[in-house]
């Protein structure tokens, strides 16, 4: 090319000249014709010089420019049949017409032509109608394929190596956990130090076995806590297994009056250490709240609990419960006033712990009320006689009042949930900062954001237990109004089924504290009558039940009828006392046009587990949900595909 430029150049010096020339002829005709015309024949001799180096000039690009047309479609052809890429062109039928030689290799075959498609890449038929770009594996290889639908060709490259970097940057990503000994204090307070000691050695050991087989760097930061780190790809290990440390160390302390267990939070997902650090310490705290003896795993905005298998121990000791106490009465003195409320549908618990908290808030002469907005059949009984007081019935209001009189320091008290979505009125918790929550339900991933004071205990047989443990500290000449202390000891038979289920010592000294301030058991007994005809209609209900495994037992109501959540959750009662049965679950239109679950069990399934898979919770024992956009029959079938899961899971590890 540069030695075309020169000529190119030379040329034009040439043409310049012959004009140069010219102009000067034409001088030199002026004063002598005859040399004039010598230096035109001259000229034109020059002329025809120039005209014939042009010919052979162009002649000679023309021919270059041939032989690099050739050189560059023999290298495209060169790049096609040699490049690792792979093409191929197919017909409208999807039979293949044309492919470079790279894609026999691929396809470890001698010929594609003439075959079908999908027969000789059978993973292209999964590709959706429009869709672009794919991962396919093929030959323990992963390719990506571009696709022009209008032009049929396919392309084909290798990226393998791209997935197998990619994979082990996140399994090399950091990961912390936090491992901690939910109820060492209470197993000391029974065990000498020798035994202690000794216990405390062989569960040091199996959590230093278990981070050992693992490759887990592990240190302790207290008796009762360790640090653990890790990256992705151990964690993943751990997930497969469950976190099975959570059973060797319960089952090691099995025979101990009372056993040790573990709760594990772990963060990942994220590059900064601080935030790993921060999300750790929150799954760990929500590990805690659902009663400990489980790992809750965050991994950037997902949260997924493993284990849970075991109840809440009770705490023997009633110093949290004081100290709960005395900084809800500083919280109540600070506030100008304060709102109590509960969860839609309230129930005996819900009432009950409100009506309890109002009163600890006019123990301390501060203005206090309870958000209701409409009374349902679970507490019909209870707001009736409610409404016979002479001062109660003034200080339950309506989401529209509280929302009105509520400032930025007004103290909003949430009883018997911490989910926002499950509040009477959600938007009362964005009004101010100042939020409380008391519950005894296991925490769940959805929580109130920054309380100012978190009284959470799944232990606790309900939330009365709770309030009525708060009110003891309130004041030294506290008092009670007999219907008040009623109300939270029908929250506590309720909860409890009369004292069956979910009853630890506290439960009974706080019903104990109830019935010397004037509770009365009678009045409960009242209020927890069933009326002849619903009566019928839960036996009716009962009839539609179908028994899963011989230990679970299903029930569900009629598609044109609705249920009120009292009697669902009253037939899930009545079904346990079937023989053989170990769960019950009754599932049923309720009056807000939601279909509803109720679940109950003996304590060897953990209900709670199940209820979550539906969108859910509660405790062990006890737990329920509430779907919508969902039919009953659709409801159903994904309750029996969660039970079966269960159950399935269940079985493998026996």
């Amino acid at each position: 090319m540069k030695k075309f430029l020169l000529k190119r150049w030379h040329g034009l010096h040439m043409i310049l000249a012959f004009i140069l020339c010219m102009i000067l002829l034409a001088v030199l005709s002026i004063y002598n014709w005859s040399i004039a015309l010598l230096g035109v024949f001259a000229l034109l001799a020059l002329a025809g010089f120039i005209y014939k180096a042009e010919q052979a000039f162009r002649a000679d690009l023309q021919q270059y420019i041939l032989t690099l047309s050739h050189r560059v479609k023999r290298a495209g052809d060169e790049v096609l049949n040699e490049m690792e890429l792979g093409i191929v062109l197919y017909s409208e039928e999807k039979r293949i017409e044309w492919y470079n030689p790279y894609m026999l290799a691929l396809t470890d075959q001698e010929s594609l032509s003439g075959q079908d498609l999908m027969d000789v890449i059978p993973q292209l038929a999964d590709l959706t109608p429009g869709e672009k770009k794919c991962e396919i594996t093929m030959n323990k290889r992963i390719y990506e394929v571009l696709v022009h639908a209008e032009e049929r060709l396919l392309y084909f490259t290798d990226v393998t190596e791209f997935r197998e970097l990619e994979l082990r940057y996140h399994q090399e990503k950091v990961v912390f956990a936090i491992i901690h000994l939910d109820n060492l204090d209470e197993v000391s307070q029974v065990m000498d130090e020798q035994s202690r000691s000794l216990m405390l050695t062989n569960v040091t050991g199996a959590i230093k076995e278990w981070a050992q087989k693992y490759k887990i760097y592990l240190r302790s930061t207290a008796s009762d806590k360790f640090l653990a780190v890790m990256d992705e790809g151990t964690l993943q290990q751990a997930l497969d297994t469950g976190f099975d440390i959570l059973d060797v160390v319960r089952e090691m302390t099995a025979n101990n009056k009372i056993p040790i267990t573990l709760s594990i939070g772990v963060g990942a997902g994220d590059e900064e250490f601080l935030k790993l650090g921060e999300m750790a310490q929150s799954s760990l705290d929500i590990a805690l709240g659902r009663g400990g003896d489980q790992a809750a795993v965050k991994q950037g905005e997902k949260m997924t609990f493993y284990g849970g298998k075991s109840n809440a121990v009770e705490k023997r000791t009633r110093v949290r419960a004081r100290v709960i106490s005395h900084a809800l009465r500083d919280l109540i003195l600070e506030s100008d006033k304060v709102i109590v409320m509960g969860h839609r549908f309230p129930d005996m618990d819900c009432i009950g712990s409100s009506i309890g908290i109002l009163k600890a808030v006019h123990a301390n002469q501060r203005d206090g009320f309870i958000v209701l907005d409409k009374v349902n059949p679970s507490i019909e009984r209870l707001m009736a006689v409610i409404s016979e007081h002479e001062t109660l019935p003034e200080y339950f209001i309506s989401p529209d009042q509280a929302l009105a009189m509520t400032t930025s320091r007004t103290l909003i008290v949430l009883v018997d949930t911490h989910r926002p979505s499950m509040a009477i009125e959600p938007k009362l918790l964005q009004l101010t900062s100042r939020v409380m929550v008391i519950d005894h339900h296991r925490r769940s991933e959805e929580f109130v954001e920054d309380p100012v004071l978190i009284y959470i205990e799944p232990y606790a047989s309900s939330t009365c237990e709770l309030v009525t443990e708060l009110l003891q500290y309130q004041s030294e000449k506290f008092t009670m109004d007999s219907l008040e202390a009623t109300a939270l000891l029908s929250g506590i038979v309720v909860d409890t089924k009369s004292f069956a289920f979910r009853t630890g010592a506290r439960t009974f000294e706080a019903a104990s504290f109830l019935r010397r301030n004037g509770a009365e058991p009678t009045m409960v007994q009242r209020m927890l009558k069933e009326d002849l005809p619903q009566f019928i209609k839960r036996s009716e209900l009962m009839q539609n039940t179908e028994i899963l495994f011989d230990i679970y037992a299903v029930a569900v109501g009629s598609e044109d009828e609705s249920y009120s959540q009292m009697m669902i959750a009253q037939t899930a009662d009545s079904l346990l006392t079937i023989s053989g049965i170990q769960a019950s679950f009754i599932v049923a239109q309720r009056h807000d046009e939601s279909i509803g679950i109720s679940a109950r069990s003996l304590g060897d399934i953990n209900v709670q587990m199940i209820m979550e898979q539906m969108g859910g919770g509660g405790h062990l024992t006890n737990a329920a949900t509430q779907i919508k956009e969902m039919s009953l029959d659709e409801v159903v079938k994904q309750l029996k595909s969660v039970i079966y899961e269960y159950h399935e899971e269940g079985s493998s590890t026996k």
